[in-house]
C-alpha cells in the first residue's frame, strides 16, 4: 500500500477514535487509512513501535 505523504517514514498509525494502531507495512485495505484521514483522527508515534503504540493504549488491529 502507498503511505500517506506526511507518515512516509513510519510503520505505525494510530485512530484515536477506536485507539486501534495499524502496521502500514501489511495493510492490504487502503480506504481504511484513507478514511483515517479523511476524519484527520489519526496519531503517529514517536519511536515507530508497536511497543510504544501499546504504551499508549493503542491495540493492534485483529485480522
Amino acid at each position: 500500500m502507498e503511505r500517506p505523504g506526511r507518515f512516509e517514514e513510519h510503520r505505525w498509525l494510530g485512530d484515536k477514535r477506536t485507539q486501534v494502531v495499524h502496521d502500514l507495512d501489511t495493510l492490504e485495505d487502503e480506504s481504511i487509512i484513507a478514511e483515517l484521514m479523511e476524519a484527520e483522527a489519526f496519531v503517529c508515534f514517536g519511536p515507530d513501535t508497536l511497543a510504544e503504540a501499546r504504551n499508549r493504549g493503542y491495540r493492534q488491529r485483529s485480522a
